[in-house]
């Protein structure tokens, strides 16, 4: 079996991981963070939401914490855009890469954003063209890719189509994202290489929730197809809203731990990350859900 010799990892956790936190945290910590990541080796970090401030209040000191961060040549730091507005706001900030989010479920699309997976896309448009103008990347988020909470498995057809009008818009990068977390490694497998018919493997990321603990699987099975890109999070944060329970994202300890162990380059200093994952832990109030996170961190603090 031929695996990639190196992945490049997009950190989630200040946006994706922080935004279902109940409680405000604060900008400074948010902040902290990023710079954290950072200087563990991140070449890309979700680092803001420009949202409502309504619908996401956890998110709503973007323009904040963009501002606050220590900004490391040759990293991207991406921010979600969902209209124009928010885009304005991610350009001012300096975002070096926007984010535009479909749905491969029409029940998801419809009842999340009331319209059709069509209309969402079309809506980005303007969006799109923006960015293309101001010279800034654009990546394309696809979620319910392998399930939905609403109408159950998700035809790959179904995803296709998705990439196909993100394409249409010039996404230069696509996440497949099983958003709640009910994937399985056949599933996946199979869904990536559909895509990656389209699409070269470049240009391809997987976005595994490990809600029924399959998400390490599911990153293996994307790697034998020849996917190198993965989203995830420090500590596990991010919860997922349509499972109760759910642990969201897949720890970032935990895939690194994995894919140093098959000698797979990801620039990541492990340590580094695992000290910063018991940090943001604390600062929430929550134990890591990162079980490489948490051993090496026990036996680091043993020694």
């Amino acid at each position: 079996m031929v695996f990639p010799t190196a992945v490049k990892l997009v950190e989630v956790s200040p946006r994706d991981g922080l935004q279902n936190e109940k409680n405000f945290v604060d900008t400074t910590i948010k902040i902290e963070l990023i710079n954290r990541l950072s200087q563990a080796g991140f070449q890309n970090i979700e680092a803001a939401s420009f949202v409502s401030p309504k619908w996401v209040p956890q998110m709503a000191d973007g323009t904040q914490v963009m501002a606050g961060i220590e900004r490391r040549a040759g990293v991207v730091y991406s921010a979600l855009t969902p209209n124009m507005q928010g885009f304005e706001a991610a350009l001012a900030a300096g975002a070096n890469e926007i984010v535009i989010f479909g749905a491969a479920s029409e029940a998801f699309s419809q009842r999340n954003i009331n319209c059709s997976i069509a209309e969402s896309i079309t809506r980005f448009q303007p969006v799109a063209q923006a960015a293309h103008q101001a010279g800034i990347r654009i990546r394309g988020s696809i979620s319910c890719a392998l399930g939905c909470p609403y109408q159950g498995e998700t035809d790959i057809a179904s995803v296709l189509d998705v990439v196909r009008r993100m394409q249409d818009l010039g996404v230069q990068e696509f996440d497949i994202a099983d958003t709640i977390g009910v994937a399985t490694p056949l599933k996946t497998a199979r869904l990536m290489q559909a895509v990656a018919n389209l699409v070269p493997t470049d240009r391809i990321a997987g976005h595994f929730h490990d809600t029924y603990g399959q998400a390490l699987a599911n990153i293996l099975a994307s790697l034998q197809v020849g996917i190198h890109i993965f989203h995830s999070s420090v500590a596990g944060l991010g919860g997922c809203p349509y499972a109760k329970g759910a642990t969201g994202n897949v720890a970032t300890e935990d895939v690194v731990y994995m894919l140093h162990g098959m000698g797979i380059h990801t620039g990541i200093d492990l340590d580094s990350l695992v000290q910063t994952g018991a940090w943001i832990s604390e600062q929430i109030g929550k134990p890591t859900n990162s079980r490489a996170g948490r051993a090496l961190f026990l036996k680091h603090n043993e020694s």
